[in-house]
């Protein structure tokens, strides 16, 4: 019998639009019987943090690609990436996508592994009491053991 198929993934991204793809690959992948594993490093572990259901934000700067572009300038204005936020979360809303927590959940219980880096816990002075139950904790190079015996690759 073969190996079963790993896919490793890497989140570096700690807003709300990015906290996305990460979570819904890897729900999916467990769901095809794809043993998957997401680090979460440096800004990316915001994604774990207990209230990133409320902090996570999406920011209008240099995302060309929302449904209603906004010119740089624009985006500097203040109070711009709470309106983005808000549209975004609306969008999530209307249209029943789940949401991060919730994306969370369905990955804890389809067996994916979230593992927080450790010298970006340490380095941004994050405690895990501030982080969600059920997490790893490791280093880079255990990762890298991981995802070195997969054969799926991402990084958002």
């Amino acid at each position: 019998m073969a190996d079963k198929i790993k896919m490793a993934v890497i989140s570096i991204h700690g807003t709300l639009d990015m906290a996305y793809p990460p979570l819904i690959l890897a729900s999916t992948a467990s769901t095809l019987d794809i043993d998957s594993a997401i680090f979460f490093t440096f800004y990316g572990l915001q994604i774990l943090k207990k209230d990133a259901g409320d902090t996570l934000k999406v920011s209008p700067l240099g995302n060309p690609a929302m449904p209603m572009p906004v010119p740089n300038i624009v985006g500097t204005l203040p109070g711009m990436t709470a309106m983005a936020t808000s549209m975004m979360k609306s969008m999530i809303k209307k249209n029943g996508i789940a949401t991060v927590p919730e994306l969370i959940s369905i990955c804890q219980e389809s067996g994916v592994r979230l593992i927080a880096c450790q010298m970006t816990m340490d380095l941004f002075g994050f405690k895990r009491e501030d982080m969600i139950d059920g997490l790893e904790y490791s280093g880079a190079a255990a990762f890298m053991e991981y995802a070195a015996n997969s054969q799926i690759h991402l990084s958002f």
